[in-house]
């Protein structure tokens, strides 16, 4: 074995002691999943084999050996979202080293997380929602009035399913325009209904006794949409099964519909509408705006199709073309 060799294999052997004792620090101390383990010990021994082509370990490494990496990652096809995983990884082993003191600074921490672009949320048109209440309104009896209540407060109030149907019986008061929600984490805020979800819901309720249990026909329910299941009212599988019967009377793809797609397009259309950012967070329960600002891509993109197809100066380049 050549010296050359023999101090390769010595830093190799630096390296990997180095990912071994965080990686027992990370199964101890932070019960981390064996896959997370994994995960984060291949990338960390890619990222010390790369370093030691520079002629570094992973005690040594410094913030340009990083960035060079991703440079290497972007060009080998790696998306952002994987190559932010890795930075991720990267992140927390340099702070762990530099807490123990095997590191006098933490390279990672002047690196940039690789930018992602979330996938925007399937939305639908103000149109389409119209003919799912059309739809709606085609279902007879006392079916079809707790449907079309449901469906007017969902997309009026922006819930979410789960929100929707653990709504309690009191969450509706006469003559209020607002609706009590309980949401993530136990947190109460009140959302504005629209007087046709007033109105559906009150039409409704003249025939809600129709979902009560048949053996305790008189006892009451806490529920708004009470059932005979478990749990005591209707069940999210179920509102959500109702919506892709919707979808193919109004003639929409039904893969397109579902409880959530409805809450996107309630935000979607409220922005359209002139709605500014932190009224529809508020209106949503988003803790964080930065969760709400996703409707504001969708917003711009619908907003540029718009203009690229209805435009008399675009239209006018089309027919030039």
């Amino acid at each position: 074995m050549t010296a050359k060799s023999a101090s390769k294999q010595s830093l190799s052997t630096i390296n990997a002691r180095l990912i071994e004792t965080f990686l027992e620090m990370m199964a101890v101390e932070r019960a981390a999943a064996a896959s997370t383990l994994k995960n984060y010990g291949r990338d960390l021994e890619r990222f010390a084999g790369f370093a030691l082509t520079r002629g570094e370990t992973l005690e040594t490494a410094g913030a340009e050996d990083i960035a060079a990496w991703l440079v290497v990652l972007e060009a080998d096809g790696i998306g952002a979202s994987t190559a932010a995983l890795k930075v991720s990884a990267l992140r927390q082993f340099f702070q762990f080293l530099y807490a123990e003191g095997a590191r006098a600074d933490d390279p990672s921490a002047i690196i940039e997380r690789p930018k992602t672009r979330r996938p925007l949320p399937k939305v639908l048109t103000s149109q389409e929602v119209e003919a799912l209440f059309e739809a709606a309104a085609k279902t007879k009896g006392a079916a079809g009035l707790r449907l079309m209540a449901m469906l007017e407060i969902i997309y009026a109030a922006g819930l979410r399913v789960s929100e929707l149907v653990a709504l309690p019986l009191a969450a509706i008061r006469r003559g209020e325009r607002m609706v009590l929600v309980r949401g993530k984490g136990g947190k109460e805020r009140m959302a504005p209904l629209t007087q046709r979800a007033i109105d559906a819901a009150g039409a409704y309720l003249k025939q809600r006794k129709e979902f009560l249990p048949k053996k305790n026909a008189g006892a009451a329910s806490p529920w708004l949409f009470p059932s005979r299941g478990k749990s005591g009212h209707i069940s999210a599988a179920r509102f959500a099964q109702l919506l892709k019967g919707l979808a193919v009377i109004a003639g929409i793809e039904p893969s397109r519909v579902s409880p959530h797609v409805l809450r996107h397009a309630f935000a979607t259309h409220l922005l359209e509408g002139g709605v500014d950012l932190r009224s529809l967070q508020q209106m949503l329960g988003h803790a964080d705006i930065t969760t709400t600002e996703i409707y504001t891509h969708i917003a711009q993109d619908r907003l540029k199709d718009l203009v690229f197809s209805k435009h008399p100066l675009a239209k006018k380049q089309e027919k030039g073309d």
